[in-house]
């Protein structure tokens, strides 16, 4: 196992909750991203996920329909509450705590993002579910993600894809795709890979945050790579 990771950040886009769907939450989807996470948990690591709400809307969908980018936006970090408090009641019923923070107040529903609370509840067992984004219009999960990576203290972000790490170009386009086992920031940025949203990427970078880039649609891919398998991507 990773002795030096004992906090991590997972991040888990709307489209990963979906499966084989084309919308809302698949129980496949969900309870497998849960029980690997709970093997995780076992293992003494501790676990906070931030999750997109691409599943149920995008912001970027808003301007064909004839809503303004800010309102998409926060549409979207709505649709990232949805997929957090359905993470919950799973990890809840599969009898691990978790909680929810947003990085807006909803006192009904969840938590306010606390940095201080957050960790906290990691210390003492339960996972922790930040949604809701950054609380800003024009930021993705992506961005979200790094930053609460950042602000938690934890030892690596992992990027939940649906390929097994980065390439020099789309596998899914081209049979000749190189895959890297390990690839600095900079040299992502020089190749031009496209591994986050530029911004989150940065963050990482500044801030020396390591990023796995995994399959996470393959079950049992997270316990494997803690458990020192050479799969997906490490980004330092």
């Amino acid at each position: 196992m990773h002795k030096k990771y004992k906090r991590i950040l997972l991040k888990l886009s709307g489209e990963a909750l979906m499966g084989n769907s084309n919308f809302g939450i698949s129980a496949d989807a969900i309870h497998n991203y849960v029980n690997e996470v709970i093997t995780l948990h076992k293992q003494h690591i501790q676990v906070g996920i931030v999750v997109g709400g691409g599943n149920i809307f995008r912001g970027m969908e808003s301007d064909g329909i004839g809503i303004t980018k800010i309102t998409g936006d926060a549409m979207g970090m709505l649709a990232t509450i949805m997929n957090a408090l359905a993470l919950k009641d799973v990890f809840r019923k599969s009898g691990m705590e978790a909680v929810v923070q947003t990085s807006t107040s909803m006192p009904m529903i969840a938590e306010v993002f606390n940095r201080d609370s957050a960790v906290s509840h990691l210390e003492n067992g339960r996972v922790v579910i930040f949604a809701g984004g950054t609380g800003n219009p024009f930021f993705t999960t992506d961005s979200a993600a790094s930053l609460r990576a950042i602000e938690v203290d934890a030892d690596i972000l992992i990027k939940a894809t649906n390929v097994d790490g980065v390439y020099d170009s789309d596998p899914r386009k081209n049979s000749d795709a190189k895959k890297y086992d390990t690839i600095s920031f900079k040299e992502c940025i020089d190749q031009k890979l496209r591994v986050m949203d530029l911004t989150a990427f940065v963050l990482c970078m500044e801030n020396s945050m390591p990023i796995a880039v995994l399959n996470l649609h393959q079950s049992g891919n997270l316990v494997k790579f803690f458990a020192g398998e050479k799969i997906g991507t490490l980004i330092n």
